[in-house]
Order: structure tokens, then C-alpha cells, then sequence
């Protein structure tokens, strides 16, 4: 949980890092540091700036997921990339380790996801539901072995637990996820979900950005 900050991309508008399983993207009421003010301290040491440093937080992830996070440093870059986000034009893509291997290598999962905010689940329905969202995502095996499969999977759509409620419906959860039908939790209470990539236009130097995280359970 104190593991070093590992920063995957920086420049004057953006700075990327590596999430760690257990990580808080933002604060919550557990009081834990989350990674916004990992960044803050580090910015503020590297450039030698006193006082507040504005650190814009764009996208989450899972507290038990691992992967790449991208923030905002400066106001103009925040405005800039929640557009892009909201137009769907940063193409994410994760690794999933799950413990059944799907029917189908590739494939297309579209459902309908509600969600149960008293208990921090969602629902993944075949049909559309009173207040339901659609949620799309495409995904291929990309390596099979003795202690699980691993997808590549690229969310089309933005839900809350929306790679984990999918695949959970198709009877292939994640390893480590038992909210979502997971045989037994990983030792360190993280699950085998990681974002692996991110891909867009920089929105103020117009120039393509890939950023990648390396993954930490794709050995297991």
C-alpha cells in the first residue's frame, strides 16, 4: 500500500500513473491517501512547488483493480479530457484474468445494467430495465493456462463495474472478485482486473498518446 509512485506519462497538462490493488483513485470516507494526492506529492517535490497543486481527477478505477490512471494538471486539461471521455473517443483497454474460459475466444457482450447503490452492486440484464443503462464491451483471449484465462477487453460504454458485472454474467468471473461470483478471494483482496492501456488524441497538443501499465498478475 506505500509502494513507491510509478508515473507511465507527463507532460504540462497530464501526468499517468500505476495504480496499485488497494489504491483509492479520490478520497473517501475511509480517510486512506489516494492517488490524487500521491500526485500532488509528487509534482510538488519534482517542480519545488509550494503549496496547493492542482491535480484533476478525470476517470476512476476499482479500489482491488490495478492499472493506468490519467490526471489532469492544469484546468484546461481536465475540461478537455472529461470531453473526451464523454465523446467516447479514448479507447481503454484492460486485461481480465477470469476462471472459465468463455464459450466464444472473441466476442461481443451487450447488457442492460442496473445498479443497487445501497449495496455498491450492479445488476447485468439480457433486457432493457426500469432505469437500466446499455453497456458494451468487446473481448478476446489472448492466453489460456492451468490457473486461469486472460481476456483483452475494450469497453465500449462507461458503467460502474461494468468488465466485472459482464463477464460475471457470461459465468466467467474474475479471479479474486467475489462480489461478482469469484470461487475465493487473492490473498491480497485484489482482483484480476487491470487497466492495461490508453489511447487518444492529447487535446491540447493534438498529438496521439498510448500509454501502457504493465500487468501484475498476467504470470499467474
Amino acid at each position: 500500500m506505500n509502494s513507491p509512485l510509478q508515473i507511465l506519462y507527463e507532460d504540462n497538462h497530464l501526468i499517468a500513473a500505476y495504480k496499485e490493488p488497494g489504491w483509492l483513485v479520490q478520497g473517501d470516507e475511509t480517510g486512506d491517501q489516494p492517488m490524487s494526492e500521491k500526485v500532488k506529492d509528487y509534482i510538488r517535490t519534482k517542480y519545488e512547488k509550494p503549496g496547493n497543486v492542482f491535480t484533476g481527477v478525470i476517470h476512476r478505477l476499482d479500489r482491488p483493480t490495478s492499472g493506468l490512471v490519467i490526471f489532469a494538471r492544469t484546468s484546461k486539461g481536465l475540461q478537455r479530457m472529461n470531453k473526451l471521455f464523454k465523446e467516447k473517443k479514448v479507447q481503454k483497454t484492460y486485461w481480465a484474468m477470469v476462471e472459465k474460459m468463455p464459450e466464444m475466444q472473441t466476442g461481443r457482450l451487450v447488457h442492460h445494467l442496473t445498479r443497487l447503490a445501497n449495496h455498491n452492486v450492479t445488476k447485468a440484464h439480457n433486457n432493457p430495465k426500469h432505469n437500466s443503462k446499455e453497456s458494451i464491451l468487446d473481448y478476446k483471449l489472448i492466453h489460456s493456462g492451468s490457473k486461469g484465462h486472460l481476456l483483452e477487453v475494450k469497453p465500449l460504454t462507461g458503467r460502474q463495474h461494468q468488465i466485472r458485472v459482464q463477464l460475471a454474467a457470461i459465468a466467467c468471473p474474475i479471479i479474486g472478485d467475489l462480489k461478482y461470483g469469484a470461487a475465493k478471494p487473492m490473498p491480497d483482496k485484489s482482483i484480476c482486473l487491470h487497466a492495461r492501456a490508453l489511447s487518444f488524441t492529447h487535446p491540447i497538443k493534438k498529438e496521439p498518446v498510448s500509454i501502457k501499465a504493465d500487468c501484475p498478475f498476467h504470470q499467474i
